[in-house]
């Protein structure tokens, strides 16, 4: 079963929530019938530790880190993921940002 649409869940520092927001709406994601910059937000901790050789954005490799983070949802229609994801990726402030696609059985 091919899906249409997948929903896109980007995990980042709470303060750049807006500028994810923004690219992911500028990139077509998020836009559910007569409604554009569609999306959800929940707060939490994200834990990480960068290994050698990397260049965090936050703390030092190494080091396990706790950052305030957002979770950001949005729907995408799968013809346009890639360039969705390439937005993400554009402003993102990670090395290796987490993002999660699900496919969505609802049109």
């Amino acid at each position: 079963m091919e899906c249409k649409f997948v929903k896109i869940a980007v995990f980042a520092p709470a303060t750049h929530g807006d500028v994810i927001r923004k690219a992911l709406a500028d990139a077509g994601a998020g836009h559910i019938g007569n409604y554009d910059f569609c999306s959800f937000s929940s707060r939490g901790v994200g834990r990480f530790r960068g290994l050698e050789g990397t260049d965090p954005f936050i703390g030092k490799p190494g080091k396990i880190e706790e950052v305030d983070e957002e979770k950001i949802e949005v729907i995408c229609p799968s013809d346009i993921l890639k360039k969705a994801l390439d937005a993400v990726r554009t402003v993102h402030p990670y090395e290796e940002p987490a993002i999660d696609i699900y496919p969505l059985l609802n049109e």
